[in-house]
């Protein structure tokens, strides 16, 4: 049974205008292919146990109105899993979700039969030493990308994280997999090589999106505030940076002509490997960054704003392994790093959904692909420049409630740091 406007025939556009909402009077879904909904027939009915929100629901319908092809763009926290499991109740055939991480792996399995009303016993799973194929399988994106891995019996591909797809490692499942269905889930999926224009080929067009901005205006999630804070370099520090920095500016001014050819970091680091001047001016940038990610007066910083908000449930991010360490250290912060092993992550993540912990600290292992406990409050000491990290550590504190969302970021005055932030906020935003 189809979703009410979504069941009267009409030929699909041509394009799409991604966000837009497809009137369901005027513009409902093409027809679906009886032939292949028999061919690919999954052997039950999914029933969507959740109601679905109106973007969810407008989401769906664009996907649909592209013959169930296309990429939805939601942030962090905003119910993109829920897209999918409304497709495959519309499109119920078999499918395989491809997922980046184990974690990502288990919360599909259980949301599948806890939301999408799939019977337990007809989810398979592949990956994470687990070989249990379905006519329904989670599978991960290594598990998937296997050289002899048939993809052939599934009729509708889910793509998690889809911005991953374009991989050279991976993009071998679009081309290999029958699927005449796709949908592609990400927060943001463009990438710094340029390679996301290709998910059109692999998926399909981006047929919606919202912003953070636009959902909270709305009341589908917390509304925030971001609020950056600088924090002055101690006298060490700032003799430290200022002498690494000049090293890195005399290199660039005296080859500035031969490192224009296209990339500036690309031709510097094509340099280094030769020019052991080049190597210099690099160790020197990335000393410096060092300097001001890693700044001493953040630490006490930190510590003001754990203060500030002791009530509230709070999640440190930091760039770095080593910050972590110290913060965790020095403010009896739990942590969480790459090297913390599953068993103990999932024990901290425990205590902090139930309450036991408040405050986190962490680096980039909570980004991507975990199911983090709500927070009220983010802190970002330390970050890339990448939009993709933005919009996930934001995607912490944004699920929907009731009470104020608050992200800042702590940032070193007079350091590169202050462009990096500049460079990593959504435009639209």
């Amino acid at each position: 049974m189809l979703l009410d406007g979504l069941d009267a025939p009409s030929d699909a556009p041509d394009e799409l205008d991604a966000g837009a909402v497809l009137d369901p009077l005027a513009a409902s879904s093409s027809p679906l292919d009886e032939g292949l909904l028999e061919r690919f027939a999954l052997p039950f009915s999914p029933r969507l146990s959740v109601q679905p929100r109106p973007y969810q629901r407008d989401a769906l319908r664009n996907w649909l109105a592209n013959n169930g092809r296309g990429v939805v763009v939601l942030p962090t926290g905003a119910g993109k899993t829920v897209v999918a499991f409304m497709a495959l109740e519309q499109v119920p055939v078999r499918t395989l979700v491809v997922v980046p991480t184990i974690d990502l792996l288990r919360q599909w399995r259980a949301g599948l039969v806890s939301k999408a009303g799939v019977p337990e016993d007809e989810v398979g799973v592949v990956g994470g030493g687990e070989r249990t194929p379905r006519a329904l399988t989670v599978m991960t994106y290594d598990s998937a990308a296997m050289p002899r891995r048939d993809l052939s019996a599934f009729g509708l591909l889910i793509v998690d994280e889809v911005h991953h797809l374009p991989a050279p490692t991976y993009r071998a499942i679009a081309t290999r997999a029958a699927a005449p269905w796709r949908l592609g889930l990400s927060a943001t999926p463009e990438r710094a090589d340029g390679a996301h224009l290709e998910l059109s080929e692999l998926v399909g067009p981006e047929v919606y999106r919202r912003l953070p901005a636009d959902l909270a205006r709305e009341g589908h999630i917390a509304g925030y505030r971001e609020k950056r804070i600088f924090v002055d370099l101690s006298p060490e520090e700032r003799y430290r940076y200022d002498a690494l920095m000049a090293e890195f500016k005399w290199f660039v001014a005296t080859r500035r002509s031969q490192l224009m050819r296209g990339s500036f970091f690309e031709q510097l680091i094509q340099r280094s490997a030769v020019d052991p001047a080049a190597r210099r001016a690099l160790r020197a940038h990335h000393q410096a960054r060092l300097i001001a990610l890693n700044a001493e007066g953040k630490i006490a910083q930190v510590e003001a704003l754990l203060h500030q908000h002791r009530e509230a449930k709070a999640i440190v991010f930091s760039e770095y392994t080593a910050m972590v360490s110290t913060l965790s250290r020095r403010l009896g912060l739990p942590a969480i790093t790459y090297r913390t092993e599953p068993d103990e992550r999932r024990q901290i993540l425990d205590r902090f959904r139930g309450g036991h912990y408040s405050k986190l600290v962490t680096g980039r292992v909570l980004n991507e692909g975990v199911d983090v406990p709500d927070a009220n409050v983010a802190i970002v000491v330390s970050g890339s420049s990448a939009t993709r990290e933005y919009i996930q550590r934001l995607g912490r504190v944004l699920r929907p409630k009731p009470r104020e969302a608050v992200l800042y970021e702590i940032i070193s005055r007079g350091t590169s740091e202050g462009r990096a932030a500049r460079a990593r906020r959504p435009r639209a935003a």
